[in-house]
């Protein structure tokens, strides 16, 4: 049972030690071992993800009042170095976390993206840093959601019908969601995929399915030729509410929008740490029995 914070820190410590064990021949480096081991680092920055510290200061210092669990912390450039260098460490957690949900049998998934931006839209023509985030691919893209243009990068993600985060993959914000869809479909097989309408194309739902088994299921255009039944339109538009609470989740209580980086290395890392907190939560939340998403937000974060 999860009842406090020192609570949370001790099991997520334990689960993700245990995986670290599995991965970190992986991750070997020369030299002796760090005094703040590296499952304890990467502990202490799921967890910040968690609480919503997302700043590398903000963090640091929020974990000196916790020296009882963690009395060797990194100075802020060595965790911030040591963090990046961990950046697929990140993402294989998250994928063995995936494992012990055994979110592979779940064939029923929703498709969506998100903004990333990664500077303020005002800020882009006189910033010094818009020629480097340029290079590194981002772009300018309307956000149709929001009637707004931002700066970036855009988070498409592969959910299934349980909230289970299952794959993703950044993009320019100016991709189209469907050819950024197709890129990330064609990893998987036999899944039945719900989406949007930016995601209709006849010839590419019926190359998903002659290839890779994967059902295309989109609501018709109104101006289309066949058409589907009221309650198929509405059950699809009740499943995909899935991933809008997921993507409130990333949004409210992970900040994926906020973003400190200054490359997309850093940019990545971070992505890497909450995609991996938030299937951590829901983790956590099987261990205890509960599928409420929340729970762990309401035992280990109380106001």
């Amino acid at each position: 049972m999860i009842d406090n914070f020192e609570d949370f820190c001790l099991w997520t410590y334990v689960v993700v030690d245990d995986i670290w064990q599995q991965i970190a021949p992986l991750f070997r480096r020369p030299g002796p071992e760090p005094l703040c081991s590296d499952s304890e680092l990467l502990t202490l920055a799921l967890i910040g993800e968690c609480r919503g510290w997302n700043m590398e200061t903000e963090l640091l210092s929020h974990w000196q009042e916790y020296r009882a669990l963690f009395p060797h912390l990194p100075s802020q450039s060595r965790f911030n170095r040591r963090r990046r260098n961990l950046m697929q460490a990140f993402n294989l957690v998250r994928r063995l976390l995936l494992a012990h949900l055994d979110a592979a049998s779940d064939r029923q998934t929703v498709i969506d993206s998100l903004p990333v931006p990664v500077m303020q839209f005002h800020l882009v023509p006189s910033s010094r840093a818009t020629p480097v985030w340029k290079a590194a691919g981002a772009r300018f893209g309307k956000i149709i959601t929001k009637k707004q243009t931002i700066f970036g990068y855009k988070l498409h993600l592969l959910i299934t019908v349980s909230g289970i985060i299952l794959d993703f993959e950044l993009a320019p914000a100016n991709e189209r969601d469907l050819t950024v869809g197709v890129e990330l479909l064609e990893e998987h097989v036999d899944l039945e995929v719900i989406a949007d309408k930016a995601y209709i194309s006849a010839p590419i739902a019926a190359q998903l399915q002659a290839e890779r088994g994967i059902l295309l299921h989109t609501v018709p255009r109104k101006n289309q030729r066949q058409q589907i039944s009221t309650s198929a339109a509405r059950l699809l538009g009740q499943v995909r509410q899935i991933i809008e609470t997921v993507n409130q989740q990333l949004q409210g209580q992970f900040h994926i929008e906020t973003n400190y980086a200054h490359t997309l290395w850093g940019l990545c890392t971070r992505l890497h740490t909450k995609l991996a907190a938030h299937t951590l939560c829901v983790r956590l939340n099987r261990l205890l029995g509960s599928d409420n998403f929340l729970q762990i937000k309401a035992l280990a974060f109380p106001a």
